[in-house]
């Protein structure tokens, strides 16, 4: 059975906001659903290991609730990558969540499980702030991921509209395209998502479970 890896951020300070931030949980919730559904095993990994601080949690939200009781273990007790392996992975998903801004831009051990599945034939994804994971992925030729590929991030208006555009330590869409990525998307906070060959990505939280769909079609492909 193929395990999909979520990547979990352990940043929970939005800035000098005095508000807490993590890992926007039905970002995973609802592509773990349809990983699920699709007969896959979930598996957890965040920056620094132990309980990945949690955001978005919408009470109303059954897919989310659920998913919070079936894995509330396993959230409370992530690894660091140091002890994975790429090999046991047929993908990677790296979740969004306004606390990945500062701390998956240097997670270089997840970016080379990330690496590792990826030149395995497996499927790379990212959601909404969840692709700061691929700025520091590079492949074995020494070249980014996203180098000359088509991606989706959270976008300069949508960071600006939620009035995070000066407290997020840099802007993902320009980061994106400053390593060579070509950034697609559409109008704020719609949902969208692109798949490049084997690299899924997703403009924003709307997108996370199509990110997923989009995900299970490209496993196994050139």
């Amino acid at each position: 059975m193929p395990t999909v890896l979520f990547a979990l951020t352990s940043h929970d300070t939005l800035g000098d906001t005095g508000r807490k931030t993590g890992f926007y949980v039905p970002e995973v919730a609802h592509p773990a659903q349809v990983f699920t559904a699709a007969g896959w095993d979930l598996a957890f990994v965040s920056v620094r290991g132990g309980a990945a601080p949690q955001d978005g949690v919408d009470p109303a939200d059954e897919v989310t609730a659920a998913f919070l009781r079936e894995h509330a273990e396993a959230l409370a007790d992530t690894p660091t990558a140091a002890g994975l392996n790429g090999d046991d992975y047929a993908a990677v998903y790296f979740a969004g969540g306004h606390g990945s801004m500062w701390d998956f831009p240097d997670a270089r051990e997840i970016a080379e499980l990330a690496a590792t599945v990826y030149e395995n034939g497996g499927v790379v994804a990212a959601v909404c702030h969840g692709p700061a994971g691929l700025l520091p992925v590079v492949l074995s030729d020494g070249e980014p991921l996203v180098a000359g590929k088509r991606v989706s991030a959270f976008t300069n208006e949508e960071e600006a509209a939620v009035g995070l555009a000066g407290t997020v330590p840099f802007l993902l869409e320009e980061a994106l395209t400053g390593l060579g990525a070509v950034v697609t998307k559409t109008d704020a906070f719609a949902e969208y998502a692109v798949a490049d060959g084997r690299l899924v990505t997703g403009q924003n939280p709307a997108s996370a479970a199509e990110v997923a769909r989009l995900a299970l079609r490209q496993v196994g492909t050139a």
